[in-house]
């Protein structure tokens, strides 16, 4: 096997958090004896969310078996995830920093299944995957994303099971979203369907996309960590993994 060197396009502060993490749940463990310091379980978690290498290329690059390295990373990925905001907390501080609007909006993380796995294939993506619910303010910054459903799950009733339109609707701000959340109340505004429309409805549904547009980027920024282009692990460790890589995103963010 060869090696060489490579970056990781992250920011010290990040590693440097992910390390007191890991350090802080040592010591509360009592761990001893472990295989790699609290800093290169950090940077090993990082490599894997960031580059999506598997445990066999991780284990090989840092000198450890490929149980230790998937042991490490899903210890990290949940102790990273422990800390994603929570879904009151995130509506509450919209409304204390009066923001105008939400963007709440649906992603599917690909999953390494086959076509006989049908609860987890989506007709709308046409593939694989776990359905994830997101949040995003009006400058497309992510706010919350919540746990998976298989693929197959509509985004109307994932956001309904996990209760994100009645608590959008608790707190009485205008939520802009696509047409897969018609139905899902008053507060919660989508596009005019249905051809031949007015223009005044065309000129709505333009306005719209416009102002929806910065929320369907957040989505883009998650998949910009390769792990969440198409899982090879287990797909329902795809809602921890997201949240791992909100934390982390909000340490790269300049006013955190």
């Amino acid at each position: 096997m060869l090696f060489y060197r490579a970056s990781l396009p992250l920011s010290r502060q990040t590693l440097t958090y992910t390390t007191g993490l890991i350090r802080r749940h040592r010591k509360t463990a009592g761990s001893k004896g472990r295989a790699l310091p609290p800093v290169a379980q950090a940077l090993m978690v990082l490599v894997y969310l960031r580059k999506g290498e598997t445990f066999a290329e991780l284990a090989a690059g840092f000198g450890v078996s490929t149980s230790t390295a998937w042991r490490y990373v899903t210890e990290s990925v949940d102790l990273l995830a422990a800390r994603a905001p929570k879904l009151d907390t995130v509506l509450r501080n919209a409304r204390r920093d009066r923001l105008p609007y939400l963007i709440l909006d649906g992603t599917l993380v690909a999953i390494d299944r086959v076509a006989a796995d049908r609860p987890f294939y989506s007709g709308k993506h046409r593939r694989h995957g776990m359905n994830l619910q997101v949040i995003a303010a009006p400058d497309g910054r992510l706010l919350w994303v919540s746990g998976p459903l298989r693929g197959s799950v509509h985004d109307l009733k994932a956001a309904r099971i996990w209760g994100v339109i009645r608590a959008l609707a608790s707190t009485g701000m205008l939520v802009l979203a696509d047409k897969a959340y018609q139905g899902a109340g008053d507060h919660v505004l989508t596009p005019y369907k249905g051809r031949d429309k007015p223009e005044s409805q065309k000129d709505a549904n333009r306005a719209h996309a416009r102002l929806r547009g910065p929320g369907e980027r957040a989505n883009a920024q998650l998949k910009t960590w390769r792990i969440l282009r198409k899982l090879r692990c287990c797909p329902f460790r795809a809602g921890r993994i997201a949240k791992a890589i909100h934390v982390l995103q909000l340490r790269e963010t300049p006013s955190h």
